[in-house]
């Protein structure tokens, strides 16, 4: 059994980590897990898309098109560049607060990623929008929507893990000062993955 989770945000959004947090709770339960990640200007907001592949004999990091079971989606922009990623049953977790480009803050563009939600909301067959700012904002820090997003990843039952299984990455791989935030982070995602089915 082969799974395949991509991950798509903006520069600062903490993709990399959530990417590799997936990577190692895979390899803690025995599995190989291939990654990979591109980042265009990543430390000024650019896009970050990163490639996580888990189960057995996985030769190639990169999903392919129509490959992932899940995109867990940071910003509607990202979300709908990475769609061709999505498998036609596969699951899109989208957090709807969209993060302006600096194009768009320079010429005064009004992007706001309405359109883009739309767009997903008519072409994603198994949409999930989970709103990681209010979660975040409960947790005490907006640093945790990657951990949100996973908790929200992990209870769709499509990467082939628990959350007992996540909860035990958080602890080995988190500072121990924020341990107790992500995790609380990683159940209210989870969460509210259960309040939108």
């Amino acid at each position: 059994m082969t799974k395949n989770v991509l991950l798509c945000g903006v520069g600062g959004q903490g993709t990399v980590l959530a990417s590799r947090l997936i990577a190692l709770a895979a390899m803690e339960k025995g599995m190989e897990a291939r990654g990979a990640e591109t980042i265009g200007m990543a430390q000024r907001g650019g896009s970050v898309v990163s490639h996580v592949r888990i189960g057995q004999d996985i030769y190639s990091p990169m999903i392919p098109h129509r490959g992932a079971d899940v995109l867990i989606c940071f910003e509607p922009a990202e979300a709908v560049r990475c769609l061709p990623y999505l498998k036609t049953d596969g699951c899109a977790i989208v957090c709807p607060t969209p993060i302006r480009p600096v194009t768009a803050s320079l010429s005064g563009g009004g992007y706001t990623g309405g359109e883009m939600m739309e767009y997903l909301e008519k072409t994603v067959k198994n949409l999930v929008v989970v709103d990681g700012t209010a979660i975040c904002e409960e947790c005490g820090s907006p640093k945790v929507l990657n951990v949100v997003l996973l908790g929200a990843a992990v209870a769709s039952g499509l990467t082939g893990l628990t959350m007992e299984e996540m909860e035990q990455a958080v602890e080995k791989r988190v500072p121990e000062k924020f341990k107790e935030m992500n995790l609380k982070a990683l159940k209210l995602g989870a969460l509210a993955y259960g309040r939108s089915r």
